[in-house]
Parts: structure tokens; C-alpha cells; sequence
């Protein structure tokens, strides 16, 4: 009786919908998804911002070595 059991995992299902309902838990996973999705956003708009001269400067950059 692990972790790989069915019933442990139905069980701890059923304490977790008593606890918090499913409303709740839907709620929740609606703020995540909503959270996901404006990390892409955001993401997506941090390479558009970037022009292509300042992308060109960054590159420069990394080739040149210190040493």
C-alpha cells in the first residue's frame, strides 16, 4: 500500500473536494491559467520590444571575450 495505490488516491481526492468544494477548486485553477497565460504575454512582449539593433548589440557583445 504506496503511493501507486488507487484507493489512497481516491481517498485523498474525496478529503480534498470535502475541504475545499469544487467550486473552490475550480476557482483556483481558473487563477492559474489566467496566471499562465499573462507570463506568456509578457513574455512574448519582451521580445517584440526589442528592436533589432539592440539585438544586434547584445550579440556583439557576447563575442567579444575579456580574456
Amino acid at each position: 500500500m504506496g503511493f501507486g495505490s488507487i484507493w489512497h488516491w481516491v481517498i485523498v481526492l474525496v478529503v480534498v473536494l470535502l475541504l475545499f468544494g469544487s467550486g473552490k477548486i475550480s476557482g483556483i485553477m481558473g487563477d492559474v491559467a489566467k496566471g499562465i497565460k499573462s507570463f506568456k504575454k509578457g513574455m512574448k512582449d519582451d521580445d517584440d520590444d526589442q528592436s533589432p539593433q539592440a539585438r544586434t548589440t547584445i550579440d556583439a557583445t557576447k563575442e567579444k571575450d575579456p580574456v
